[in-house]
């Protein structure tokens, strides 16, 4: 690890100066996994600006019905929120299922957005990757991929976005609020995450030093009827092969309103857009449900080694949906 600078911010414009226009500076947060970058040398910052003191650590509710959720909370406490709980409880399924209690005592929302892929070729310096040396290549394409995207990819990048909570985030059209020296700014999720397209280092939508400071969740009355389900390949802790965020409204046996967002697919959180079309209006019956993911996946590209979450993702959608309207017909 080489030499850095570290400095403790006391304010949020203080942070947003320290660190300046300097795209080798960070903001430090929770570190867990800023810091483990660091030390595989995929991160050299050459300042830390640390914002874990800054007054982020709060959970409002807003004046239209939302919740607003400050950057530095952290994900323990996002879990554990009973409003967050009752209005949005996909939200702390995703965080419950991303990391051991340790990690949620440190890890934040602001940097839990922020983490970047686990890729093999990407944590490993001495391998090629696009993401992290531009126009060096993506040895995944036609390497190791097993757990690799399957939506929105290109021949650049593969590598998926590996953050449970973002995905619920997706589901719930969450805004993510942030400050430069220019003044506070705000993106909604579904804009922050940037396609992978040819510039796969380019990963969000954030201007250069920007401090993200809370994510605002909008009023979403079916967001209180939603779930979200994790596939991972061993039962401890471990990052999703497939996720699912759903929330349904069904009324007399009729989807009045569906949101769907997919984790561990793409190179972001993947807002399920054609599967809700689907199922807006639709009996809510497995038939249907099927129908809205094969509509979905309808787009999926698979490589050899991962065509098995074509299955995967189906079978998700369906249980899921199933099990929401089962409740919500109670």
């Amino acid at each position: 690890m080489r030499e850095f600078d570290y400095r403790r911010a006391d304010d949020v414009p203080g942070a947003v100066a320290l660190l300046g226009a300097d795209p080798e500076a960070r903001y430090l947060g929770g570190g867990t996994n800023l810091v483990d970058l660091m030390k595989t040398g995929v991160e050299r910052p050459v300042r830390l600006v640390d914002v874990r003191e800054l007054p982020l650590n709060r959970i409002e509710s807003t004046g239209n019905g939302g919740l607003h959720i400050g950057a530095t909370v952290t994900n323990s406490d996002l879990a554990a929120h009973p409003e967050v709980r009752r209005r949005y409880p996909a939200l702390p399924q995703a965080v419950l299922a991303g990391a051991s209690g340790q990690l949620r005592n440190m890890a934040t929302v602001g940097g839990n957005l922020l983490q970047r892929t686990r890729c093999g070729y990407f944590t490993d310096v001495t391998q090629p990757c696009n993401k992290r040396d531009p126009g060096s290549g993506c040895p995944a394409v036609e390497g190791e991929h097993h757990n690799h995207a399957i939506l929105g990819a290109s021949e650049h990048c593969v590598a998926v976005h590996p953050s449970d909570m973002g995905v619920a985030l997706t589901a719930f059209d969450a805004v993510v609020t942030y400050r430069t020296t220019d003044g506070p700014g705000e993106l909604p999720i579904a804009d922050f995450y940037l396609p992978v397209g040819d510039s796969p280092h380019r990963e969000t939508a954030l201007p250069q030093g920007a401090l993200v400071t809370g994510v605002t969740l909008p009023p979403a009355p079916t967001a209180a009827h939603s779930r979200y389900r994790k596939v991972r390949e061993r039962a401890s802790y471990a990052f999703a092969i497939g996720s699912i965020a759903a929330a349904l409204d069904v009324r007399n046996g009729v989807v009045r309103e569906a949101r769907l967002a997919f984790g561990a697919v793409a190179s972001r959180p993947w807002r399920a857009r054609a599967a809700e079309r689907v199922l807006t209006g639709a009996p809510a019956g497995a038939d249907h449900f099927t129908a809205a993911a094969d509509a979905e996946l309808a787009a999926a590209r698979p490589l050899p080694g991962n065509a098995y979450k074509m299955t995967l993702m189906r079978n998700l959608v369906v249980a899921v949906l199933s099990e929401l309207a089962e409740e919500t017909a109670r």
